[in-house]
């Protein structure tokens, strides 16, 4: 991943002055190639060893370093004839910083394949919460060990999934349903949970009884469309009684519109860790229903994954 090294120094400077006040977080949070150079100080306690490593000059390594001294308003790096060393401040920002500049690796490994080459060599179709929660950090692996290999992905629901698979558009699916389509065979990956989530402003949010399936089914909720793997589940669940409020093609927007306070969502455990801990959701918790789903990895029947399609799907199971 290009380090982005060349870019100047503008953006941050325009954004000290918007440290931690309003406005577009861009202006706010350092640029990935100011991110990596901290990251590259604390690695080798050096300024000028930190930009031979990315390719810079020392000096506009050292500009840098003070743009974004500017822009959090507090001192990273201190700085001596005998070398760099972070300041208590930096070395907690490097810590964020370095999750940070992991999630982007993840997300170019994502974008990459999202790119559909024609002479890729490994077409994958994923249903939408494997490919916005898991398939980036496999991708990632795979392209570590398999530099070489062209990735092409389509995202879609379950059932198009498992249709891309079986009409040879694409040589392994990942899908979240009940069930495998008729002339696909399967491999466990992973399992998981749906779970009933509010806004903090929602009357559930503060209830102490869980809910009864009833209750559930009788009340509109955020949902995703026909075909989607969350919602195959959620409708055995309930005998197919659930009442949609709004229908929405993607995770992200489901989720979006259930932070918004538009209403209660029923969405995979996996994807809203983050809004829970931030208490932008609230879990509520559910009375003898069971919203328990596999992962799997599918391909057509008789036709074990060879090549990269097989070295993916072994590191699924990492």
């Amino acid at each position: 991943m290009s380090s982005g090294a060349g870019s100047g120094t503008g953006d941050g400077e325009r954004g000290g002055s918007g440290a931690g006040g309003a406005g577009s977080l861009a202006h706010r949070v350092p640029d990935l190639g100011a991110l990596e150079l901290l990251l590259a100080v604390a690695r080798v306690g050096s300024l000028g060893a930190a930009a031979r490593e990315l390719g810079i000059t020392q000096p506009a390594a050292s500009s840098r370093v003070r743009s974004m001294e500017r822009q959090l308003g507090v001192a990273l790096v201190d700085r001596s004839p005998r070398g760099s060393t972070l300041t208590d401040a930096g070395a907690l920002v490097t810590d964020w910083a370095r999750r940070i500049v992991e999630a982007a690796e993840a997300f170019d490994a994502g974008a990459q394949a999202l790119r559909d080459r024609r002479d890729s060599r490994l077409r994958v179709a994923a249903s939408m919460t494997i490919a916005e929660y898991l398939l980036p950090g496999w991708l990632l692996a795979l392209r570590a060990q398999r530099p070489d290999t062209e990735v092409s992905l389509h995202a879609g629901n379950s059932a198009g999934v498992a249709q891309r698979v079986l009409t040879g558009e694409a040589d392994l699916g990942f899908v979240e349903g009940l069930t495998v389509s008729s002339g696909l065979d399967s491999a466990v990956i992973a399992h998981d949970r749906l779970i009933v989530v509010v806004a903090p402003g929602h009357p559930w949010a503060r209830r102490r009884r869980p809910l009864a399936a009833g209750e559930v089914a009788s009340t509109p909720l955020i949902l995703r469309e026909k075909g989607s793997g969350t919602r195959q589940v959620l409708d055995a669940a309930l005998g197919g009684l659930a009442r949609p409020l709004i229908e929405l093609s993607s995770t992200t927007a489901v989720k979006a519109a259930a932070v918004s306070g538009a209403g209660p969502a029923v969405l995979s455990e996996l994807a809203v860790g983050e809004e829970l801990g931030m208490r932008r959701l609230v879990s509520v918790p559910l009375e003898s229903v069971v919203l328990a789903r596999e992962l799997r990895a599918v391909w057509p029947t008789g036709h074990r994954p060879a090549g990269p399609a097989r070295e993916l799907l072994s590191l699924t199971r990492g």
